[in-house]
C-alpha cells in the first residue's frame, strides 16, 4: 500500500482538533531557533564540557520531523521556515567527518568506552545517548529533504550514515557497545539506515543495516532475530524495552522491504502478534511496569494489572510498527491497531493545548503531566502527524484505501482515472454511521477498499440501493464506475461491549514425585467497557475513592446517553463513563479509572 502523500489529507473531528492542537502548541512553542533550549544543546561551548547528554538531544531530531508534517500539512509557511533556520543552524555544527551530536570528544560514539559492571538496563559502558540521537536527527534532515527537495540536508544525514559506517565496520566497536538495553538503544540506527537507502539507492547504507542486524545476533542477550524465529516473548530479549524494542522492529520491518528477507519480516510479524495478544492495554498502548524496576519494560505475557504503564514513546513506536506493516502487507489488523491506539491511548496522553503530555499513563491511575525536557512529549507530537499519512492510501492492484475512520478528506491520485476527492462525513467515533462522498475528476471505474473495524459485527455498506452485509476486520472492496457525488454509507453497529480481565499469582512448585504443580495463591477480576473504538472509563468514584467493586443481577447492563454510558451496578448508584481521552476534561492530576473489580461471585 502506498500511503498518502503530505499535505493531501485534512483529518477533522477529535484527531483533527489534535493535530491543530499540536502545530500551534507544541511544535510551535517548545523550538523556534537555535536559541531554543533543545537546540542549543549542540552549540559548541556546551558540547565541549558535555559528558553526560543523556537523551535529551533528541528532541531536535523528533521535532524536524513532526514539525515539518505539521507544515506541509497545514500549509504553514511560517513553521516551514522555522523548520529551516534550525536544520539549517545544527548543519553548520557538523565536523568534517560528518559528527553531529552533542557528547564532549571523549564520550563520543566512535570512541570505545572503558567497560562497567553490569547494571539492570544492560548499559556496557558509560551511558550514552549518543547514537539514539544521531538516529533521530538522520530521520529529521531526511524528512525536511523530502519535504523541500533541498540537497544539503540529505547531504547532512548521509554523512552521520557514513560516520556510523565507518565506525561500525572497522571492527573495534559494535553497535550494541553503544547503547544501554542490551545495545537496543543503539540499534535502533536500523531505522534511520534504512531510510537513507531508500532516498539515495546507495548501498552502503543497506550494508550498514544488515551490519547493524549481525552484531545485535552476536549479543547474548539481545539476539533479536533469532529469539523471535524461536518464538521469545519481547519481554524476554534484552531487557524488554518496550519503545526501543518496537523502534527496531520498524527499522527492521523497512529492512525486510528493501531487501525482501522474508526472515525479517517473520520476526516482525512474530513480535507484533506478540505485542497486540499480551502486551496493550485496552486503549491500544504497549504496556509494562508490574513488578519490575523499568516502569517501560514489558511484562511477562498475560500478566495484567490495572495500574500498568503505558510510556506515550511507546504508543508511538507502535504506531510507527503499524504503518510500516500496513504498507508492506495491506492487513487491516494493522490499520485497527493504529486507529485504537490513536483514539484512545495518545489522545489520552495529550492535553487540550497541544502542549502539555503524560509521560506515562494509566488504565487506572492519575493524570500527570510531564516536565519539560521528557521524551514523551516529542515523541507524542510526532506520533499525532503519523495519522494523516496513514488515513489514506492507494493498494498495488490501484484501489483506493480508506484506513482510518473519521471526519476527513483526501484528495488521491489514481493512474489512468486522475485525482479522486474523498470526504468522510460522520461523528465518529461517536457515532458509527459515515459516508464516504465520492468526487473523482471525471467519471471513471475503479475499487475502493473500506476497512470494517473488527468490533463491527453487523456492519453495512450502501451505495444508492445496492446494500451488503460486510465483514468485520478485513476491507470491503467496492468497484464500480464512480460519479461526483456517489456515497458510501457505511453503518456501524456501536453496543457497549464489556471486558473482564483477571490478576492473578500462581505458585509454581515441585510435588515430592518430581511433577509440576501450580497453586493460584492471588485473584483478582474487572470489568472494563468499550464502545466502537472507544475505550471509556470514569473518574474518582464517588468523587473520592481509587476503586469499587461492582455486581450484577446477570449481564451487566449499561445505558448509552449521548457520549457518556451509565453502568447500572446491582446495590449502588450507576456510574457514569466517559472516553477515556476526556475524562477529568484532560486536567493534570485527573484521576481515570477504566477497569472496576468485579465482584466474586459475578465473576464465577
Amino acid at each position: 500500500m502506498r500511503f498518502a502523500p503530505p499535505g493531501v489529507v485534512t483529518l477533522g473531528g477529535l484527531l483533527g482538533e489534535a493535530l491543530e492542537a499540536n502545530r500551534t502548541g507544541r511544535l510551535s512553542s517548545f523550538i523556534v531557533d537555535e536559541t531554543s533550549p533543545a537546540i542549543a544543546l549542540f552549540a559548541p561551548e556546551q558540547v565541549a564540557d558535555n559528558e553526560e547528554g543523556d537523551w535529551y538531544g533528541e528532541h531536535a531530531g523528533k521535532w524536524l520531523v513532526a514539525a515539518t508534517h505539521a507544515a506541509v500539512r497545514a500549509g504553514d509557511e511560517a513553521l516551514l521556515a522555522r523548520v529551516r533556520r534550525v536544520a539549517d543552524w545544527l548543519i553548520a555544527q557538523q565536523d568534517e567527518n560528518g559528527y553531529l551530536g552533542n557528547y564532549a570528544p571523549s564520550r563520543r560514539f566512535m570512541v570505545k568506552q572503558p567497560p562497567k559492571p553490569p547494571t539492570w538496563d544492560g548499559a556496557p559502558a558509560l551511558r550514552t545517548w549518543d547514537i539514539w540521537t544521531h538516529s533521530y536527527l538522520i530521520l529529521g534532515l531526511v524528512e525536511l529533504w523530502r519535504a523541500g527537495g533541498d540537497q544539503r540536508y540529505l547531504d547532512a544525514a548521509r554523512r552521520i550514515g557514513d560516520l556510523a559506517w565507518r565506525t561500525l565496520s572497522a571492527g573495534d566497536i559494535s553497535i550494541t557497545d553503544l547503547g544501554n538495553h542490551f545495545g537496543l538503544s543503539a540499534t535502533v540506527m536500523l531505522d534511520p539506515a534504512a531510510e537513507l537507502f531508500a532516498a539515495t539507492g546507495e548501498q552502503r547504507y543497506l550494508d550498514l543495516a544488515e551490519l547493524i542486524v549481525a552484531q545485535f545476533e552476536q549479543e547474548p542477550r539481545n539476539r533479536l532475530l533469532s529469539m523471535a524465529l524461536a518464538g521469545a516473548d519481547p519481554s524476554e530479549i534484552a531487557t524488554g524495552k518496550a519503545y526501543q524494542l518496537l523502534w527496531n522492529l520498524v527499522g527492521l520491518a523497512k529492512l525486510s522491504r528493501a531487501t525482501g528477507n522474508a526472515r525479517y519480516l517473520t520476526v516482525v510479524r512474530n513480535i507484533w502478534a506478540a505485542v497486540r495478544d499480551h502486551h496493550l492495554t485496552l486503549g491500544g498502548g504497549p504496556w509494562g511496569g508490574v513488578a519490575h524496576r523499568s516502569r517501560e519494560v514489558f511484562n511477562p505475557a498475560n500478566v495484567f494489572d490495572p495500574h500498568g504503564y503505558v510510556e506515550t514513546c511507546s504508543t508511538m513506536a507502535w504506531i510507527q510498527l503499524n504503518r510500516e506493516l500496513l504498507g508492506i502487507l495491506g492487513d487491516a489488523a494493522f490499520a485497527q491497531e493504529v486507529e485504537r491506539s490513536a483514539y484512545n491511548d495518545l489522545l489520552g496522553a495529550q492535553a487540550s493545548n497541544g502542549e502539555d503530555w503524560c509521560y506515562y499513563s494509566f488504565p487506572n491511575g492519575k493524570r500527570v503531566h510531564t516536565t519539560y525536557w521528557r521524551c514523551c512529549k516529542s515523541s507524542g507530537a510526532m506520533a499525532l502527524e503519523e495519522l494523516p499519512s496513514i488515513a489514506y492510501g492507494v493498494t498495488a492492484d490501484e484501489a483506493l484505501t480508506v484506513n482510518l475512520l473519521g471526519p476527513s478528506q483526501a484528495m488521491l491520485d489514481l493512474p489512468g482515472v486522475g485525482t479522486v476527492r474523498l470526504e468522510q462525513r460522520t461523528r465518529y467515533p461517536f457515532d458509527g454511521v459515515i459516508k464516504i462522498v465520492m468526487t473523482p475528476s471525471a467519471s471513471a471505474r475503479f475499487a475502493i477498499d473500506v476497512r470494517i473495524p473488527d468490533w463491527a459485527d453487523g456492519a453495512t455498506l450502501r451505495v444508492g440501493d445496492d446494500r451488503t452485509t460486510a465483514a468485520p476486520g478485513v476491507y470491503a472492496r467496492i468497484e464500480r464506475e464512480w460519479r461526483t457525488g456517489d456515497t458510501i454509507v457505511l453503518e456501524l453497529p456501536m453496543p457497549v461491549q464489556f471486558h473482564h480481565a483477571v490478576q492473578r499469582n500462581v505458585q509454581e512448585s515441585l510435588a515430592p514425585g518430581g511433577e509440576p504443580v501450580a497453586q493460584e495463591v492471588m485473584r483478582y477480576d474487572y470489568l472494563a467497557l468499550t464502545r466502537g473504538p472507544l475505550v471509556y472509563a470514569t473518574g474518582l468514584i464517588d468523587g473520592f475513592k481509587h476503586a469499587e467493586t461492582v455486581r450484577f443481577a446477570g449481564e451487566p447492563r449499561a445505558v448509552v446517553e449521548g457520549e457518556t454510558i451509565r453502568v447500572e451496578p446491582e446495590g449502588r448508584d450507576p456510574i457514569v463513563f466517559e472516553p477515556y481521552f476526556r475524562v477529568g476534561g484532560r486536567r493534570d492530576g485527573a484521576w481515570r479509572l477504566t477497569w472496576l473489580d468485579l465482584a466474586t461471585e459475578a465473576a464465577a
